[in-house]
């Protein structure tokens, strides 16, 4: 029976754990794992523009000893020509997996409904599991665990957030997240990440004020505008820029570690001198999005 990824909900703390191992495994042994996909194709819609996705998946699926054709929804006008489940169905008929990058979470559940093979969530609106797992291998890698650390997300809550909690919760890494008032999470995934919660032992803590972060070993930013928001920068600047992730944030907070899941905008939302600088973990986690990425296709066509 298919497995879809569209998003970690409904995974068993188990089988992410395997999951991460599988992707520390594959990292550090790429070898052993390059014919894993030889034979195989996989078919990778974008709707969204993508630098780290799309050359990530492209480049590590060869590693994997696989082929993936690329697909532009909107510079190839494909967009529309049809409905979700036909072009699903359609892609199903040839590929071995679909990895959709997607406006709409909706999209997914259509291609996977519709389709045979597995389909990979490479960013929606709701979520962006592939980021979230490459980000705590990132941090598997910096402190040697997961389980018992804190993780302080500072920004806009928006998918890459509600990834961050729910693969969070189910490593058992404790949940921080300040945001300005009216940006929170939305309410019902963090319902979701805080029923695994209660399993593992996490603690999840949300909060507009920004010392809640002091503590944290990882602080986290993200952009305060997603892709496709087309809210002027000055409308929400001022509310923003005092949750900016800087150097006295990172001394005051006690945090060992910057993340970001880029594109990052220098002196916004994080300087460009911590980006910079040894504290920076940005393009560990870059780079692994590629082997968590190879991890879920490997599990998820090799099963």
């Amino acid at each position: 029976m298919k497995q879809d990824l569209l998003s970690f909900a409904n995974w068993t703390p188990e089988d992410t754990k395997a999951l991460l191992d599988l992707a520390v495994t594959i990292k550090q042994n790429p070898a052993k794992y390059s014919q894993v996909l030889a034979g195989k194709s996989v078919a990778a819609l974008f709707e969204k523009p993508s630098l780290r996705t799309r050359v990530s998946f492209d480049i590590g699926i060869n590693k994997l000893g696989g082929h993936m054709v690329y697909l532009d929804v909107q510079g190839g006008k494909l967009a529309g020509r049809e409905d979700n489940v036909d072009t699903a169905a359609n892609l199903a008929c040839w590929a071995d997996a679909i990895v959709a990058r997607v406006f709409s979470h909706s999209t997914l559940e259509d291609y996977a409904k519709a389709a045979k093979v597995p389909v990979i969530n490479a960013l929606c609106d709701k979520y962006h599991p592939c980021q979230g797992l490459a980000d705590y291998l990132t941090m598997y890698e910096a402190f040697g665990k997961t389980e018992g650390l804190t993780m302080a997300y500072i920004g806009d809550g928006n998918n890459v957030t509600h990834s961050l909690l729910i693969v969070g919760a189910l490593l058992g890494c404790n949940q921080v997240v300040v945001t300005p008032p009216g940006h929170e999470a939305d309410p019902e995934i963090v319902a979701q990440a805080q029923a695994i919660a209660a399993k593992t032992g996490v603690k999840i803590v949300q909060s507009n004020d920004i010392d809640a972060a002091i503590g944290a070993d990882v602080l986290y930013a993200d952009t305060w505008l997603s892709m496709g928001d087309d809210t002027p920068l000055e409308a929400i600047k001022d509310k923003f820029m005092p949750y900016q992730v800087n150097e006295a944030l990172m001394e005051k907070t006690g945090a060992k570690y910057v993340m970001h899941c880029q594109p990052a905008h220098r002196d916004l939302e994080i300087t460009g001198s911590l980006i910079d600088s040894e504290q920076s973990l940005l393009m560990q986690e870059a780079e692994n999005r590629m082997h968590a990425q190879n991890a879920i296709l490997t599990k998820l066509l090799s099963s």
